[in-house]
């Protein structure tokens, strides 16, 4: 979650800065930013004349928004949320590891390796698939890429406990 919450919170500062060199750019050289603007419109299939037209409307209603939508694909009321990142991740951690830690605690000692590589495995497919359900994605794509990375990630783990002798 702490991770989580440094890695958004950089983001967020990266929009704030992107957003305040948007406000200087409309202060200071707002006919540059009108081309620029039609110019995006004219490049997404519109006739120079219908995409000026459009960028004079949204820059007279809100020029700061227009820009941010179509240039940077952020709004000044969307920032990225550190909080809620990090929130998020605490709670997709925390119930992600317990199927695992039930692998760990329940079987008995003969079993806890392979009890917890099967339901790692079974997590991870879990999350792949809510993954794709979620962001509506192809499902065997996230599945299989969640799997693959999280069994390299569990692979490195166990070598480099079994490297410093850390017993399983």
């Amino acid at each position: 979650a702490l991770g989580e919450y440094v890695s958004v919170s950089s983001q967020r500062d990266t929009e704030r800065t992107l957003i305040a060199k948007e406000r200087w750019e409309l202060a200071n050289v707002p006919e540059q930013e009108l081309a620029e603007l039609a110019d995006m419109y004219q490049a997404k299939g519109l006739s120079a004349e219908t995409a000026r037209r459009v960028a004079d409307e949204l820059t007279a209603h809100d020029a700061l928004a227009a820009h941010l939508e179509v240039e940077l694909h952020i709004g000044t009321e969307e920032l990225s949320n550190p909080w809620h990142a990090a929130f998020a991740s605490a709670l997709a951690f925390t119930v992600g590891a317990i199927l695992p830690l039930l692998a760990v605690l329940l079987p008995p000692p003969a079993w806890r390796l392979p009890a917890t590589f099967l339901a790692v495995t079974v997590a991870l497919v879990i999350t792949g698939w809510l993954s794709s359900y979620l962001g509506g994605s192809p499902r065997g794509h996230a599945i299989a890429r969640v799997l693959i990375g999280g069994l390299l990630a569990l692979g490195v783990t166990w070598a480099i406990g079994g490297l410093i002798g850390t017993a399983v």
